[in-house]
């Protein structure tokens, strides 16, 4: 952990903020960017030096920083968010993104995103200033229900799009579907393409961009679940509720609420949290159940499709998939499920589903990534550099980017310190 005299160590770059949030940047065209910096030669007040290290010989690209109001606070007394601008070492404005982490519409995250070379550090300064709007470009994560579509939630970021089923889906009389599992939609094009492709109502086939060749049925798709136990994997049905608490442009933020449905000796339902951040390819999954009847299993799925095989290293605590789509004439899909450092996991299977089984948390959330990457994306070429990124994703969450807060001369600092936390 780097250490500095008065610096307080908060959440590392992974930790995931909560609820609703204002869209803002601190910069963007070149025309904000300017007037930003002619704002800030007119004598605005730069408060607090953030300085991130990346303990790890390899980079990081996209690295988002959460940084939490409570800390902020701690060196810089009375600071307020909505004021609050980000700028890097040459004093540029950086793209962030405003959070109320639990809906209260009290702001209580900044969020921005850092690229990182092996064993780089970086610094950044808080800056009271003008916050501006973010343009269209800026958005690079999306998510919303769509009621026109028997009520689906789909979501996606500049590299992955998802989709789950709602409740209006299990009555359509042309093709009932009771699913839990996560659906997978393959693209090759940075922009966000959900609204355009629920539009035209056509996102079967390539038109050039990428499709819904993925097929996740009655299964778990990649990275739904179920409860474990000796009789098999217990699903539940269709979301009944959702809510996006946060919409970009850097983070996504929303929940799913599932019905309780029968376990061995008793009810279960589940509260699924979802963040999605840009450039990852991975969703981080935060899932509360309430009603156990006690210590509860869960199976994390991956589905089973013609051709796919699944790799889960001894002692592991991540399972990856690599599959053909439609034959393999639509190319190849990976799939894969990380849980976080330190967890413990035993693979299973049923009929439908590669799992890696884990036991629930006895307070708090099961949390776990699960992402996956199409070769044709322009991205992941094939399997090898599938496992890698894998790999790489289970080397971040072991060492968190490191993170120090020093207040700038006039900040009032009191001295505070908490561990990184994942």
């Amino acid at each position: 952990m780097l250490t500095i005299k008065r610096a307080v160590a908060p959440a590392f770059a992974a930790a995931l903020c909560g609820a609703g949030c204002l869209l803002s940047l601190a910069g963007g065209s070149a025309a904000a960017l300017q007037a930003a910096s002619a704002s800030a030669a007119e004598g605005e007040t730069d408060l607090v030096q953030v300085t991130l290290a990346n303990p790890l010989a390899a980079p990081r690209p996209s690295e988002t920083i959460a940084l939490d109001l409570r800390d902020l606070t701690q060196v810089a007394p009375g600071l307020d968010l909505k004021k609050i601008v980000v700028v890097d070492a040459t004093g540029h404005p950086v793209l962030s993104q405003l959070v109320d982490m639990n809906g209260d519409e009290s702001l209580g995250q900044l969020v921005f995103q850092a690229h990182f070379g092996p064993s780089e550090v970086k610094t950044f300064r808080l800056r009271v200033g003008q916050r501006l709007p973010a343009t269209r470009d800026d958005f690079k994560v999306y998510g919303r229900f769509v009621r026109e579509r028997h009520d689906d939630f789909a979501w996606e970021n500049d590299l992955i799009a998802h989709r789950v089923y709602g409740p209006d889906l299990e009555i359509w009389k042309q093709e009932p579907l009771t699913s839990s599992g996560v659906d997978v939609w393959v693209k090759n094009v940075s922009r966000l393409v959900v609204n355009d492709w629920y539009m035209l109502d056509d996102y079967h086939k390539d038109h050039g961009e990428g499709a819904d060749f993925y097929s996740v049925g009655k299964a778990r798709g990649c990275g739904g679940l179920g409860i474990w136990t000796n009789d098999g994997l217990h699903v539940s049905r269709n979301f009944t509720t959702s809510r996006v608490l946060a919409n970009g442009p850097i983070r996504l933020v929303f929940e799913l609420d599932y019905a309780p449905w029968d376990v061995p000796g008793g009810r279960v339902a589940e509260t699924k949290r979802v963040t999605l951040d840009a450039g990852s390819q991975f969703d981080h999954f935060e899932s509360t159940f309430t009603g156990a009847p006690g210590p509860l299993s869960v199976g994390i799925g991956i589905a089973k499709h013609a051709g796919s095989s699944s790799q889960i290293d001894e002692g592991s605590n991540r399972m990856l998939s690599w599959e053909p789509l439609q034959g393999g004439k639509s190319g190849n899909l990976g799939c894969a499920v990380v849980l976080l450092p330190g967890s413990k996991a035993i693979p299973n299977e049923t009929q439908a589903d590669y799992l890696l089984v884990t036991p629930a948390p006895a307070n708090g959330p099961l949390r776990y990534y699960a992402g996956f990457a199409w070769d044709r994306g322009g991205h992941v070429a094939d399997r090898a550099a599938w496992e890698k990124e894998v790999r790489d994703l289970a080397s971040r969450l072991a060492a968190p980017v490191r993170m120090s807060l020093v207040p700038i001369a006039g900040a009032k600092p009191r001295a505070a310190q908490r561990p990184s936390q994942p």
